[in-house]
This record gives structure tokens, C-alpha cells and sequence, in this order.
């Protein structure tokens, strides 16, 4: 009997993937054998997955919570299906959609079934990221109207900054000296210089 293992996504380092590694706990999955990637789903090249793919052999079976956590691109999440049951002959087991249990009904009807299932649920998972990214632009969109700013702060110079670099540039004082006469510490100084002479040039 070969392997379980099981995988984990979740779309960006601060989200958590506490859910997804109870159920794999819950299952009896060693901790050794779950797979862990905080990247978006739209498509495969992620390091955890790949690595992943390395260690499955025929006859080993990879679990998963849901089907949008193998991915959430239409022909892909099929693709990559395929690849695994019938090339690796692997056999895999969706939690949350027991129809998505290739250890069972191995007959041409449950494998047709399948298939069924697992079209409809990845054009889901597709239309749910299509659907993020159109929210998130309209929220960015929206954002902008109301005159929010994004991206980084301009960093402002302190009021004494000139003069103090001035000197400094002359060797007439010190980085500590220039540092204390703007209020600022000495990496703060050397900060502010760097910005001043790329925006000066």
C-alpha cells in the first residue's frame, strides 16, 4: 500500500492555514507528509507542490481539503488531474467532495462521474479568482476616487537636513553631529541622504 500525503494553499503569507492542516490531522496525515505553499493558485509553478511531485509513487495518494487549494485555473487544475492519476497513478481524495475519490468507482461510470464533478468544480474554483481579482480592482478603483494614495510614503527631509548635509558633505562635521542637528539617528541621516542624491540626479 503506497503513501498518504497531503497538500496546503493558501493564497498570501497572512492567511492561515490552520483549517486546511486540522483536517489533514484529522485524517491521520503525518505532519512530515503535508505540503505547504502561501501562493496564489493561478497556476502550478509553486516550490512546496513541485517538491511534492518528486516524492508521489504509483500507488501513493495525495489528499486535499478542496479542490480550489490543488488551484484555480480551468484547464490546469484538469490537466494537472490527469497527470496525476493516470501518469503517476496516483490516487487523490478531495475532504469536502467525496465524489472526488478515485479509490472508489474505478468502473467507467464513477470515472465519468468524476470527471463531471471535477469539471464543474474547477471552472468554479476559475470564476471565484476571476471574480477576487475583478472585486479587488474595483476596490482599487473606488479607492482612488475617494483620493487614497498608494505605494510608499515620499520621505520627507527634516527642516535642518540641507544645511546639515551641507556640512557633513564638506567634512566640516560629523554623521553624528549632522544626525543630532536634524533629530534623526545616524541611519536615518544616511537614509535620507541616499533618497536626496537619487532625487537629485
Amino acid at each position: 500500500m503506497g503513501k498518504v500525503y497531503g497538500y496546503v494553499r493558501v493564497s498570501s503569507t497572512d492567511q492561515h492555514e490552520d483549517r486546511q492542516l486540522i483536517a489533514m490531522a484529522e485524517r491521520g496525515i503525518p505532519q512530515g507528509r503535508v505540503y505547504i505553499d502561501k501562493q496564489s493558485g493561478k497556476d502550478f509553478a509553486r516550490p512546496r507542490y513541485r517538491a511534492l511531485m518528486k516524492k508521489l509513487r504509483p500507488g501513493d495518494q495525495l489528499c486535499i481539503t478542496s479542490i480550489d487549494r490543488l488551484g484555480r485555473n480551468y484547464e490546469e487544475i484538469q490537466e494537472q488531474w490527469r497527470f496525476l492519476t493516470r501518469e503517476k497513478k496516483v490516487d487523490i481524495l478531495v475532504f469536502d467532495m467525496p465524489l472526488l475519490d478515485t479509490r472508489r468507482d474505478k468502473d467507467l461510470l464513477g470515472t465519468f462521474i468524476a470527471d463531471l464533478v471535477l469539471q464543474v468544480l474547477s471552472f468554479v474554483a476559475q470564476s471565484e479568482r476571476e471574480n477576487i481579482r475583478k472585486r479587488q480592482a474595483e476596490g482599487i478603483a473606488a479607492a482612488k476616487a475617494r483620493g487614497v494614495k498608494f505605494g510608499r510614503k515620499k520621505t520627507t527631509l527634516p527642516p535642518d537636513f540641507l544645511q546639515a548635509y551641507a556640512l557633513w558633505q564638506d567634512k566640516r562635521i560629523s554623521l553624528a553631529e549632522a544626525a543630532r542637528r536634524c533629530g534623526i539617528s545616524r541611519s536615518g541621516f544616511h537614509y535620507r541622504v541616499y533618497k536626496y542624491q537619487n532625487y537629485q540626479t
